[in-house]
């Protein structure tokens, strides 16, 4: 095909780093057949936008987003897929302009994009292509694209996992994603192996599960040890359930000088009462004991948390407990969320069957406002332990800062973001990881190069 007749693609992604690792896999898969990814100024062929349902917030943001699409590239093909064409591909339908919903499975055809192109469908007639999660049998590989400019290619996200068997009740992604199944690790080290190649400074290790690996004989604990013989200075594992935190993963980290020193450990609730509700797999003293294990083992080791306020049948006590138990944890960060209650799930039966009682919408929003205080001064209180200490930063990005000087940001390998000033006739700091003493912080540490 002559590069003047390619057809051009664009994506959007919304919600995890998973999305975005398999969004780029399916630009990838275009671009294989002759397709050229379209520049930032361009009117696309095609935009694939990849949906999230984790909330009903999300859902409204991907509806704004696809409208917003469609109002700006009135001449292109909209294809939407993901979680939120998974679960109400009817809904996604009935959104004017859009021309295809295809689910969780289709998605990684790249001919069912191709004929959306060639052969577009009536107008209000989109094609609409969703197989049911229950046969979900594979898991896709996915991962960043290993084209771009050098300034891209910083951080990559690899997908080792799809699916969940955990069966939270408030949860929907075993509706969209279905059952637990992983990448075989061969094609994992492929992948991770081209990305190092590429450029990439820093791999990110994506799944719904990601912790739940398990290809053969092969679980997460040997696919680590295997990833470590990748020539990349950073693998961050980008979320991990707190009963997959094993006294044997914090010694592989705290021994490793790849895997950086930050986990993502989602917590829900500090109410033991509602974490069985939530049919979580662990109660507050055995979160304490995954998290105080770890920061005591692993030099410099940073946690966050997720914690959901307004689960139905949380009452003050059980908020009561979630305050004091947070305000007991070093967490370096925390994400605070309001609980919203998704079709489909056990949560949604317990309450439209009275069995569990709605939270007033101002008392969550009290509570989310009372942990997101808390959860600031934790994050201020962590940043502040670095001060007048030197720490290596991975440069991602920069900005004009006025009088002569470029304003260069990054992230330390616990995940801390810093900031440096330098001469704007400088070298590119773009993908360079340097030493830096921290001179400053606030709501980002400021530092200083060293070198």
């Amino acid at each position: 095909m002559d590069a003047t007749e390619k057809k051009t693609v664009s994506g959007v992604t919304l919600g995890c780093k998973l999305n975005y690792a398999e969004t780029a896999s399916i630009l990838q898969s275009l671009v294989e057949r002759g397709w050229r990814i379209a520049g930032p100024q361009e009117q696309p062929d095609l935009i694939v936008v990849h949906s999230c349902a984790v909330t009903k917030q999300a859902e409204q943001k991907c509806r704004q987003k696809i409208r917003g699409l469609v109002r700006r590239h009135p001449d292109s093909r909209v294809v939407v897929t993901g979680c939120y064409a998974q679960l109400s591909p009817g809904l996604i339908a009935d959104i004017e302009g859009v021309d295809a919903v295809l689910g969780n499975d289709e998605k990684f055809d790249s001919s069912s994009y191709m004929g959306v192109v060639a052969a577009p469908p009536p107008a209000g007639k989109p094609v609409v292509c969703v197989s049911d999660e229950g046969g979900f049998l594979t898991a896709h590989r996915a991962c960043s694209l290993p084209s771009g400019s050098e300034g891209e290619r910083t951080r990559a996200f690899l997908k080792l996992q799809d699916g969940c068997d955990y069966g939270c009740a408030y949860c929907t992604i075993p509706l969209a994603r279905g059952r637990s199944r992983s990448v075989p690790p061969e094609v994992v080290l492929q992948q991770a192996q081209m990305l190092a190649d590429s450029g990439y400074r820093e791999i990110v290790l994506t799944g719904v599960n990601t912790g739940d690996y398990r290809s053969g004989t092969t679980g997460f604990l040997e696919l680590l040890r295997m990833l470590e013989d990748i020539d990349v200075p950073r693998i961050r594992i980008s979320s991990l359930e707190p009963d997959i935190l094993t006294d044997e993963l914090v010694a592989l980290v705290a021994a490793s000088r790849t895997i950086v020193p930050h986990f993502h450990l989602p917590l829900q609730n500090g109410s033991d009462r509602i974490l069985g509700a939530m049919r979580r797999r662990y109660r507050t003293a055995d979160y304490r004991e995954r998290l105080l294990g770890a920061v005591d083992a692993i030099e410099d080791c940073a946690v966050g948390a997720d914690v959901m306020v307004g689960y139905p049948g949380e009452n003050d006590d059980d908020f009561g407990d979630t305050v004091r138990f947070i305000e007991g944890l070093p967490l370096a960060y925390l994400h605070v969320f309001s609980c919203s209650v998704r079709p489909g799930t056990v949560l949604a039966r317990e309450v439209s069957c009275g069995e569990r009682l709605a939270v007033a919408p101002q008392v969550a929003s009290g509570r989310s406002a009372i942990l997101k205080e808390i959860g600031e001064r934790k994050a201020a209180e962590f940043r502040l332990r670095y001060l007048g200490r030197r720490c290596r930063v991975l440069f991602e990005e920069c900005r004009q800062a006025g009088n002569g000087t470029l304003r260069w940001s990054g992230y330390s390998r616990n995940y801390l973001p810093v900031w440096v000033d330098i001469p704007a006739d400088e070298r590119s700091l773009s993908g360079m990881e340097l030493p830096v003493a921290i001179v400053g912080a606030g709501l980002q540490l400021e530092g200083r190069l060293l070198s």
